[in-house]
């Protein structure tokens, strides 16, 4: 698979460039930024050294892009809004994207516009994109050539809750999500809140309360129950690099048994290769999952509450952004699941 990353300069398309070099079936053709134009890739990226990577980042127009006949798949590393723009044009000249951004996740422009304050770009393919949480959802390019990779605090929160709502383990009334991310996650950018000085030794919520992944959770949290799911989320930047850490509170549904969470994990997820089930006691660490595509789970019943507590970590530039729409890629393209990745 001949690969290009628009967008490379951020954490997430830097993890899309180191991984995409290693991977065994795909090559990255060509990787782009207006800010890095002409500037060798290697020298950008210091962790590459040394792996022959002989690419510069370069500048294209979007018209270069879509005639490019070398290139099949294109990854965007956009911010939401810039990602529509490239990605419709590529569509159109009957290239296949995966968009990193929350351009092409919602099935409702009327939702898009109200947690991302602009009208959407493109609300005709809204309905023709594929969500792209390959552990719960059929990935396939014959569905759709657009997939939109999710954002990295709904991965932490749908992979274990959205099969316990529709299976009826749990209620959907008055399920709390409380979310710690590691400062990657607020970008690379040169902000006085992101400086070393503020967020070392600080951990604090922030876009309370309507984060914009709210938006693209409750969404998805509805599909699998079938009815309209509405829940508190508590997002926070924690004092760490990379990462998150969720944990999840929800009313059981009938009687509270640890063993049907567990089962209906273990059925769903048991064979898949970046879910990992921890044993009863046992919570799941960021420092145990950064650098890999994986997400540990645990499951807490509480007899005192009558509720389940699950627990989740990850990698938020992997599993959460660049290594998950890789693992989408796999998929499509009939690769093991869990080429190019750990």
């Amino acid at each position: 698979m001949k690969t290009c990353i628009i967008g490379a300069s951020g954490y997430s398309g830097r993890e899309l460039v180191r991984l995409l070099l290693d991977h065994p079936h795909a090559t990255l053709e060509r990787v782009t930024s207006r800010s890095l134009d002409g500037k060798k890739v290697e020298d950008c990226i210091p962790k590459l050294r040394g792996k022959g990577c002989l690419l510069s980042f370069s500048n294209p127009s979007i018209e270069e892009l879509c005639r490019d006949e070398n290139t099949e798949l294109f990854f965007l590393a956009l911010p939401h809004g810039a990602a529509a723009e490239y990605a419709i044009p590529l569509l159109e000249a009957g290239k296949k994207v995966i968009d990193l951004s929350a351009d092409f996740r919602l099935n409702s422009a009327e939702t898009y516009e109200e947690f991302y304050g602009q009208a959407h770009p493109a609300p005709e393919w809204l309905d023709k994109a594929s969500y792209g949480l390959p552990e719960l959802h059929e990935l396939s390019w014959d569905n759709s050539p657009l997939i939109a990779s999710p954002g990295c605090y709904p991965t932490s929160i749908l992979i274990p809750l959205s099969i316990l709502l529709r299976e009826n383990i749990v209620k959907k009334e008055g399920i709390v999500a409380n979310s710690m991310s590691g400062i990657s996650g607020a970008g690379r950018n040169a902000t006085e809140k992101l400086l070393y000085c503020e967020r070392n030794e600080s951990a604090g919520p922030y876009g309370l309360p309507k984060h914009r992944h709210l938006s693209e959770i409750e969404e998805q949290l509805s599909n699998f129950s079938s009815n309209d799911v509405v829940i508190s989320f508590h997002p926070h930047l924690a004092p760490m690099n990379r990462g998150i850490c969720t944990t999840v509170s929800a009313q059981a549904e009938g009687e509270l048994d640890r063993e049907k969470v567990v089962d209906c994990w273990s059925a769903i997820y048991g064979h898949r290769p970046f879910v990992n089930l921890l044993p009863e006691g046992e919570f799941p660490d960021v420092a145990h999952v950064a650098g890999t595509n994986r997400i540990d789970l645990s499951v807490h019943a509480d007899p005192r509450t009558g509720r389940y507590v699950l627990c989740s970590a990850e990698d938020n530039l992997i599993k959460g952004a660049g290594g998950q729409a890789i693992q989408s890629m796999n998929v499509c393209q009939g690769y093991e699941e869990s080429a190019g990745l750990l």
